[in-house]
């Protein structure tokens, strides 16, 4: 929604002067920006703060049941004209279609501040009949209409004017130098307008334009008198220290394009085609001037201007749609246009803290951007566009109806195909069901085929992107932590769909889920509810309006990987014993090895010579052990063993890389248990510990185990890893059992 939108308007301009056409609401009000108190005539007030804070009450009459008698002007003292601030009830002329005179020369600007020697009828004070229809904002609509009315220089393109805190954003359109409507060609539009067009004068624009491009004829170039239209949104100038730098006009900008350039887009074409607004402006302009001659109130006018104008109607619609944050179905001449604003655009307005949701991942990086376009990466708040995610068809009006709209007989012939497999589409579509299941099944591509279709149902809000829901509802939920509607409304719209003795109330039903999602065993919804097979099919419909409304989302499993002390250790020992190899020495039971006693006669004997074992590299050692003759007559078996346990280690060690020497002795090198936060990348270090985890298991446990442990960063859910190995729950249920010493599994949104 745009909550700072205040009104639509609709201007015209002709030979006989700017006039405003149609306006909704009828009577649109500005907030207020400063109320003050009035001075009290009895005296000093002792409360004063207290007044301030209730100066709303005390106008009433009455506050805390103490009758309190309302200030008017008589009561105020006599030099108090200044302290008040009033404006003029300003009139303007008619010169649409009709001419009305009146005795008293009105202001032909607005909000004019009174002087001290300024006096107010009465009659002006409450007003007549006639100033509804020519006042707005407290403003003369004359005034407005020659401010919302530029020269023809600066039409077709951005029209941005703020006066006070009003902010007026449209995109006025105009006819040709001879009074027609007509297209301009591509060569004509490809000419840039920038600020520094608003210098040039109309003889420099006029010879610009032939020079460039000619305009195309249309069918419609006759001779109108409707020389310039504008449709305008006028919005509360929001407060700029209430946004962060440069959000305002990131907002400007998206209401401009989604609604001000888009509905004034129509209009031009309709002009061009068919004379439709200044058909449209005769038929109000008419039943204005007969609602004025007659007396009739500006309510009554505008009932009956709802009637006959379709641009009054579609605003009316226009302007609630917004306010309400729902999808507009307009018709424009028998045109049909759908129009929205993203649903959080209003959050440019606010502190990120305020509305922020950190339990949801909104998709927040530039690939995820790229991959829901342009038109749906901002303001949107939409999840990550996945494989592993699903897609919930929403209830729609008959207008909105897609199978209506894909099969009716506007549909091109050239386009029957595309409407026939998006018309497939949507009967595949389950909740139950991947996209990545769906592409599968339609045997679609899922990059050019599956998530345009879902694009395209996302942004007309025929679907949301929700998450896989088990086909037997053995899916884990938890409740929304705000509803958008009150709770009263719903259970009774629930009562209604779901009048079935075995379904609970709705609050009832909220707490069951509530309370199943904090258990460790039997917390998913079939389990906590269900509890049946039999109930499956009517329970899945009361999850889908659950769905639908906003109150569930859904918990996934979540796993990190820790290092345990115990796992560190015995990878620091098996490393230490390596380097004591290198070294020459190997460690027994606390006693030095042979390689460290003096030598023995039996070393000193001819043919077996003294060796400076220390002196010779592992691989020298090993050559030479070889070519010496076997003592294992002289010294026994155990003399012998140990030679051959010695130069299978020594093997070992020399087919360890560098790699195995780094991120020892540094602060990661602790016994402390730690968290590996992203297997993926892990170091050095980490993927011994890795490693070392796997000793003991089964191979193929192990090697699973290796293929998936990268997905182990606590980020991604139990859906995405099982799409990205592609691999099935239940083989990943088999690696957490045998990995659960080292795991750290916990449910959190997606």
């Amino acid at each position: 929604m745009a909550e700072t939108l205040l009104s639509l308007l609709l201007v015209n301009s002709s030979a006989k002067g700017p006039s405003l056409v149609f306006r909704w609401p009828p009577v649109p009000e500005s907030s207020s920006r400063l109320i003050r108190p009035l001075p009290h005539v009895c005296g000093s007030e002792l409360d004063n703060p207290w007044r301030a804070a209730h100066h709303n009450a005390i106008s009433t009459g009455t506050t805390n049941g103490f009758e309190q008698r309302s200030h008017s002007r008589h009561d105020l003292p006599q030099d108090a004209d200044s302290y008040v601030w009033r404006t003029s009830s300003g009139v303007r002329d008619r010169t649409r279609s009709f001419s009305r005179n009146r005795s008293t020369q009105l202001p032909s600007s607005g909000r004019n501040s009174p002087s001290k020697g300024d006096s107010f009828d009465d009659e002006y004070e409450e007003g007549t009949a006639a100033d509804e229809y020519h006042s707005i904002f407290d403003y003369p609509t004359q005034f407005l209409s020659k401010m919302l009315c530029p020269q023809r220089a600066l039409c077709h393109q951005r029209f941005e004017l703020v006066i006070d805190d009003l902010a007026f954003i449209g995109h006025p359109v105009s006819a040709e130098d001879d009074g027609a409507w007509r297209f301009k060609s591509e060569k004509s539009k490809s000419i840039s307008r920038g600020r520094g067009s608003r210098n040039r004068d109309a003889d420099d624009n006029k010879s610009e334009r032939s020079v460039n491009g000619e305009l195309r004829s249309t069918p419609q170039n006759r001779n109108s008198w409707l020389h310039m239209f504008h449709f305008v949104l006028v919005l509360d100038l929001p407060d700029p220290s209430s946004a962060a730098s440069g959000n305002i006009a990131k907002y400007f900008h998206v209401i401009y394009n989604q609604i001000a350039f888009t509905v004034t887009a129509v209009l031009f074409q309709e002009q061009v085609l068919s004379n439709f607004v200044e058909t449209e402006c005769d038929i109000l302009g008419a039943l204005e001037a007969e609602s004025i001659a007659k007396g009739e109130a500006f309510s009554t006018y505008v009932s009956h201007a709802l009637q006959v104008s379709s641009i009054a109607a579609a605003m009316k619609t226009l302007f609630e749609s917004i306010k309400s944050s729902s999808m507009a179905c307009i018709t424009l001449n028998n045109l049909p246009l759908e129009l929205q604003l993203p649903p959080y655009l209003d959050y440019l307005l606010h502190n990120e803290e305020e509305y922020g949701l950190d339990f949801v991942d909104h998709q927040g990086d530039e690939d995820e951007a790229r991959v829901w376009g342009r038109d749906l990466s901002f303001g949107w708040h939409l999840p990550a566009l996945a494989p592993w995610k699903s897609l919930l068809l929403l209830d729609a009006d008959d207008a909105l109806d897609p199978y209506t709209n894909l099969r009716g007989p506007h549909v091109r012939p050239d386009e029957r195909d595309h409407a026939d497999r998006l018309v497939k589409f949507l009967e595949t579509a389950s909740v139950t069901l991947s996209l990545a299941d769906m592409a599968s099944l339609l045997d679609w591509d899922l990059d050019s085929e599956v998530f345009p279709a879902v694009r395209w149902l996302v942004h007309h809000r025929r679907a949301k992107l929700v998450d896989v829901v088990h086909s037997g509802l053995k899916t884990i939920f938890s409740l929304s932590p705000k509803f958008n509607t009150a709770l009263s409304q719903l259970s009774t719209e629930f009562k209604e769909m779901f009048p079935q003795h075995i379904v609970p109330p709705l609050p009832e039903l909220l707490a069951t889920i509530s309370a199943a999602s904090s258990k460790q065993t039997d917390n998913h919804f079939f389990a906590a509810v269900v509890r049946s097979k039999e109930h499956i099919p009517l329970y899945h419909d009361v999850v889908l309006w659950m769905l639908k409304h906003d109150l569930l989302y859904t918990l996934h499993l979540h796993v990190r990987i820790v290092a345990t002390s115990e796992l560190k250790v015995r990878v620091r020992e098996v490393h230490e014993r390596k380097l004591e190899l290198l070294g020459g020495r190997r460690v027994r039971g606390g006693r030095p090895s042979k390689l460290l006693e003096p030598e023995s006669p039996m070393d000193k004997r001819p043919g077996n010579p003294g060796i400076a074992w220390l002196s010779l590299s592992p691989k020298s050692a090993r050559r030479y052990s070889r070519r010496i003759p076997s003592v294992e007559s002289e010294l026994g078996s155990e003399i012998s063993g140990s030679y051959a346990d010695k130069e299978k280690d020594e093997e070992d060690v020399t087919e360890e890389s560098d790699e195995d020497n780094v991120g020892w002795g540094t602060a990661e090198d602790t016994i402390s248990p730690s968290m590996i936060g992203d297997p993926g990348t892990a170091s050095p270090l980490q993927r011994r510990w890795l490693a070392a985890m796997s000793e003991g298991k089964d191979g193929y446990i192990a090697r699973r185990f290796e293929l998936i442990n990268q997905y182990f960063d606590g980020k991604r859910t139990d859906d995405e890893i099982l799409y990205r190995a592609e691999i099935s729950r239940k083989q990943l249920r088999e690696v957490l059992h045998h990995y659960e010493e080292y795991l750290q599994t916990f449910l959190h949104p997606s």
